[in-house]
């Protein structure tokens, strides 16, 4: 029965092995592709199909199976899809290590998939290590000077965060003498105050999972990783891994430490003050930017605080409310940054630049990718009738009823700052001259991506209520 309730993640696992296995005995470009696409789909299947009504607490308590970790597993799916089938570009760079390359993204989705049903301190730091590890290697799969500093500051700093991590854990684990999350919030519920090593174990921890969302203080890798990695990569670790770190921070706090209200609202506060930092930092560096992928970076820093806006919202409420809302956000977020990525990921590779300066004019020469590549930076700004618009009109409300007012203000202000760097791109795209004249043109996979997306997002934009239900009746049942 405890295997059957994690099908999709050993379907994943699965499939990555025989990639491997395959790769042995053939090299055909598509290969990998099609296999994943298929390991893909059938664990997309899975997941639907199965009845979550019913939360299952597995191995022991180590993972518990539920809406909303079914849910998050869909939007990781999908996710993965996307960057796979957009990653064909890439295969004159990554040609000799295509099919470890494909493996690596599996074994990297095995993790985060498992990241949202973990219900054990023990768990969680094996769920983070096995998404994370695929991750250190991904970035250096290009192998020059900058690909090895992007994979070697990643995994520095990376190391210093799961031992900060550690650290945290053991000082929970020795305020409460368990590691099981509904243990802890027992033994936390049943003290007469909280001690002084509990609350430095939840800092620590807190600072640990800073480093999986690229928040500060642990954001400094961001910027030189997705600089370096291949491209493809870079939107991996944009998307897929901010989802799965936000979601094992809600599932830890919220099931862990609501319980009194006093250390609900304090970690609450805590996440307030970080998020306002992320973001402002985040949307200051990035003015000054003119790499598309560093600019990228700092975006999704900011991003990241806009997201804590939701977890902080959470620890006020003692995670009753704005659960939804983090939902809708985080898939708006993926969709935009797939938007964003795919044209970029093409332009790129055929402009051989990363600059935005050589974007002058795009709009002549492609106008379906600039097309979409503006309407994801548009969503990222938040304006309307994109889906962004939607997810920050959301937790900017549900942050304000929560009485984070002074954080909404602080994230209104970022986001006019984040305007003027994401407009200027979309100013060169189709108000300055072309210094080339000829087409580019978009291949089929992306192509379709970028369809899909750009629907998705003006689609959430106008009719939010369609994912809005799914994420309420999918978190209804998380404490």
């Amino acid at each position: 029965m405890n295997w059957i309730t994690i099908i999709p993640e050993v379907i994943i696992a699965g499939t990555a092995l025989v990639i491997i296995l395959l790769d042995l005995i053939s090299h055909k470009r598509f290969l990998p592709t099609t296999v994943s696409i298929g390991g893909i789909v059938v664990a997309a299947i899975f997941t639907l199909t199965a009845d979550y009504s019913t939360p299952l607490t597995i191995f022991g308590g180590l993972l518990t199976i539920d809406g909303w970790s079914s849910f998050l597993r869909i939007i990781l799916l999908a996710v993965t899809a996307g960057v796979i089938l957009v990653s064909g570009d890439y295969y004159a760079k990554l040609k000799h290590s295509w099919a470890e390359y494909h493996a690596l993204l599996l074994f990297a989705l095995t993790g985060m998939m498992l990241m949202p049903s973990a219900g054990d301190l023990i768990s969680a730091f094996i769920t983070i290590e096995v998404a994370i590890i695929p991750l250190f290697i991904m970035a250096g799969l290009l192998k020059d000077s900058r690909s090895c500093e992007a994979s070697l500051k990643m995994m520095l700093i990376g190391g210093i965060a799961s031992a900060i991590m550690l650290y945290g854990m053991a000082f929970i684990f020795g305020s409460t003498a368990n590691t099981n999350l509904g243990e802890i919030s027992l033994a936390i519920s049943s003290m007469s105050e909280v001690s002084g090593g509990l609350m430095l174990g939840i800092l620590l921890l807190a600072a640990g999972f800073c480093f999986e969302v690229a928040a500060i203080p642990f954001h400094m890798w961001a910027p030189d990783t997705y600089e370096g990695s291949p491209t493809p990569v870079t939107l991996y670790l944009s998307a897929a891994s901010k989802i799965a770190g936000m979601a094992i921070i809600v599932r830890v706090f919220t099931t862990a430490f609501t319980n009194p209200q006093s250390l609900s609202a304090e970690w609450g506060i805590i996440f307030a003050a970080i998020s306002a930092l992320t973001m402002t930092l985040g949307n200051l560096l990035a003015l000054q930017q003119t790499n598309i992928k560093r600019l990228l970076a700092y975006s999704g820093i900011a991003h990241t605080g806009y997201l804590l806006i939701g977890i902080a919202v959470l620890g006020v409420s003692q995670g009753q409310d704005g659960q939804p809302t983090l939902l809708f956000y985080l898939a708006a977020f993926a969709l935009a940054e797939i938007a964003v990525f795919t044209p970029v990921i093409v332009i790129t590779r055929y402009l051989k630049s990363d600059e935005t300066g050589d974007f002058a004019g795009l709009g002549q020469r492609s106008p379906l990718m600039s097309l979409v590549l503006s309407l994801g930076l548009i969503s990222l700004i938040g304006l309307p009738p994109t889906a962004g618009f939607m997810a920050k009109l959301y937790i900017f409300t549900g942050a304000a009823n929560s009485g984070l007012l002074w954080l909404v203000i602080i994230a209104v202000l970022n986001t006019v700052i984040s305007a003027y760097y994401y407009l200027k791109i979309i100013k060169i795209i189709w108000l300055k001259e072309p210094v080339y004249t000829e087409k580019i043109s978009l291949p089929l996979l992306p192509g379709l991506v970028t369809i899909l997306t750009a629907t998705g997002l003006i689609l959430l934009g106008i009719a939010p209520y369609l994912l809005i239900k799914l994420a309420e009746g999918s978190v209804i049942i998380l404490p």
